[in-house]
């Protein structure tokens, strides 16, 4: 009787990967899709650029809207509504570096980049809509030189914004293929990769940690969203935001390769842990709140695909009552 057949040793970790991305995309086509029904209105959708009627103010409308002849005419203030364009182009900067290496819960950071990615490429990759992403990964040029500014080389992959199921399919498997390398990661220059060339209106996904200085991103990540919907997905780990009574617990920074001690049954250091932590998320909110970037919070201890459809089920709720951030 002969035993069921073995993957090959040096296949595993292609076919691990495929596999992975095979369960990945049925769930995001049978219970995301099941449950966000509509190409529009999509997960951030675009209100345009093509003139439609108008309405009354309500308190958050964005007042780059004003409808001045018809506040005129009626004395009272009015907004401009849009007509959404029929084809939506989303790009999508994927944060790869060392820190996203790293996890405690149910999921590795990378496991949920990836699958967030995943999910965003599929909601919007319908009606001829076009999908492109720029990939960063922690490595940095020896000695400290600069990075090479786009395509394929110096931490940065471009992969062209292209429309239909196939190419979405390829360029989600590239970006789990991508090999995660040590070093420093460069968050502002992945962001202004979506700056250059300048693209038509559309939207724009930035999936990261956001563990660089925000002084490092929130000025390109402003510039962006001058022309673009943007959408600032952040993946952390419970860990991240206090540290466990497990002794002393050595800890590695997958960034720079130091190794450092911490006695974590000291409740003081646990305390201070806690606050720094709970401090530095309230500036990365903050920041990305004054870019202009909606802010979606994906943990690797919860289900991050409840929570997406939480928020896209929140952002439409916002756009049908006429309010916006």
């Amino acid at each position: 009787m002969t035993s069921p057949a073995r993957r090959p040793p040096d296949a595993t970790p292609r076919d691990r990967t495929e596999a992975v991305l095979s369960r990945l995309h049925l769930l995001v086509t049978r219970k995301l899709d099941g449950l966000l029904q509509g190409d529009y209105v999509g997960l951030l959708p675009g209100p345009g650029s093509e003139a439609g009627d108008s309405r009354e103010y309500r308190p958050g409308d964005d007042v780059r809207r004003m409808d001045w002849p018809v506040t005129a005419r009626t004395t009272m203030p009015h907004v401009r509504r849009t007509v959404a364009d029929r084809e939506l182009e989303t790009w999508l900067a994927v944060d790869l570096s060392a820190s996203l290496d790293f996890g405690t819960g149910r999921w590795l950071k990378r496991d949920v980049v990836v699958a967030a990615a995943a999910a965003l490429a599929h909601l919007t990759a319908r009606g001829g809509n076009r999908v492109g992403a720029v990939i960063g990964t922690g490595s940095e040029p020896p000695g400290g030189g600069r990075r090479a500014p786009a395509g394929r080389g110096g931490g940065f992959t471009r992969l062209p914004a292209r429309s239909g199921r196939r190419e979405v399919q390829a360029l989600v498997r590239a970006v789990a293929g991508t090999e995660i390398r040590p070093g420093r990661s460069d968050l502002g220059a992945l962001v202004d990769l979506l700056n250059r060339p300048p693209r038509r209106r559309g939207v724009a996904v930035v999936v990261s940690d956001f563990l660089a200085p925000p002084a490092q991103w929130t000025r390109p990540l402003r510039k962006l969203r001058v022309r673009h919907d943007v959408l600032a997905i952040e993946v952390l780990d419970p860990r991240e935001l206090e540290l466990p009574d497990v002794g002393v617990l050595p800890v590695v920074d997958p960034e720079t390769g130091e190794l450092h001690e911490v006695r974590t049954g000291d409740p003081r250091l646990r305390h201070r842990y806690a606050e720094a932590a709970a401090a530095q998320r309230a500036e990365i909110a903050a920041a990305l709140r004054a870019g202009g970037a909606a802010h979606l919070r994906l943990r690797t201890d919860r289900d991050w695909l409840l929570d997406m459809v939480r928020f896209v089920a929140a952002q439409r709720h916002a756009r049908t009552r006429g309010t916006t951030r």
